[in-house]
């Protein structure tokens, strides 16, 4: 007869729960690369900590200053990466690449937030997290912050949220709360939400399991009610959904939803046809990917 140690409880998407309450991930280590000046785009990056208990920092991507002298002022993206609240980092290879490149294209400051994971946090930790980091990132409206590259350069009246998969339901809730409490000092311009999740798929059961505190299915967070979405502290949200993406459903309820809640907001639907979940993070110069890329640069330059 197996021991407990080897029996499986329960069985998700991206992990498995043993019998004596063991977790183990199915994708447990990724890449990381550390930041660097890159010598072709003049885009700068450098990693801040945030707080060290509990462990939260980012990654900053600072576009190229034509003199670097001036306290030229960039629009500023805060931006939370995917990986179903278990996984992938700042770091990773794959997002500091499209941080770099939006950040190149749009002009704009990137601040990459590198948050708790499930199951050493679980949720919501990720959610507190970047709303500290969020905080962080205000304290330098005055021009006094701890880091100067914000303190010199972001233009806080043109912020914006993005972030995809996980990464795209934690800016949800980043966007809401701005709305219903507000950020001092700070104006929301946008949100992307690119291929987010939400409720309504057979990761729901997933979710709940990570968040110990959930309330249901219909918890806020997972299921956004319409009086959350029509508190959404932004005046334009972007959003992405892919065809063949288990999640497609999913955003384009949230996309129906939101323009149904009373939010005076603009809100645009763009659908990748043929493509799965986070294609353009996996095949960047694909010439989708970079039809996306190119979609998500023209909404933080408004063109």
């Amino acid at each position: 007869m197996a021991s407990t140690e080897s029996e499986v409880a329960l069985k998700f998407r991206f992990f498995q729960v043993y019998k004596d309450g063991r977790i183990q991930l199915f994708w447990p280590h990724w890449d990381k690369i550390p930041p660097y000046d890159d010598p072709i785009t003049g885009v700068r990056s450098k990693d801040v900590t945030i707080s060290s208990e509990p462990p939260v920092s980012a990654r900053i991507f600072l576009p190229k200053l034509t003199n670097p002298n001036n306290h030229h002022k960039f629009p500023l993206l805060f931006y939370v990466h995917g990986g179903g609240f278990s996984m992938m980092s700042a770091f990773s290879p794959h997002y500091h690449n499209f941080c770099s490149s939006v950040s190149a294209q749009a002009g704009v400051i990137v601040v990459s937030i590198e948050y708790g994971l499930f199951p050493k946090r679980r949720l919501p930790a990720c959610y507190e997290d970047s709303w500290a980091a969020l905080q962080w990132v205000e304290s330098h409206v005055g021009g006094n912050g701890p880091k100067p590259w914000l303190n010199d350069h972001v233009n806080f009246k043109k912020v914006f949220f993005g972030g995809d998969s996980a990464g795209g339901n934690i800016s949800h809730t980043l966007v809401y709360r701005v709305g219903a409490i507000g950020l001092p000092g700070v104006k929301v311009d946008g949100v992307i939400l690119v291929h987010p999740f939400f409720g309504g798929t057979e990761d729901d059961e997933m979710w709940l399991f990570m968040n110990p505190i959930h309330g249901g299915l219909k918890d806020p967070k997972l299921k956004p009610p319409a009086k959350d979405l029509a508190k959404l502290g932004s005046e334009r949200v972007l959003i992405f959904v892919a065809e063949k993406d288990d999640l497609n459903v999913a955003g384009k309820n949230y996309y129906e939803e939101l323009k149904k809640s009373g939010w005076r907001g603009r809100v645009e639907l763009v659908e990748n046809h043929g493509e799965d979940h986070c294609f353009h993070l996996r095949h960047p110069t694909y010439e989708k990917a970079l039809q996306l890329t190119n979609k998500f640069v023209s909404f933080i330059k408004n063109d």
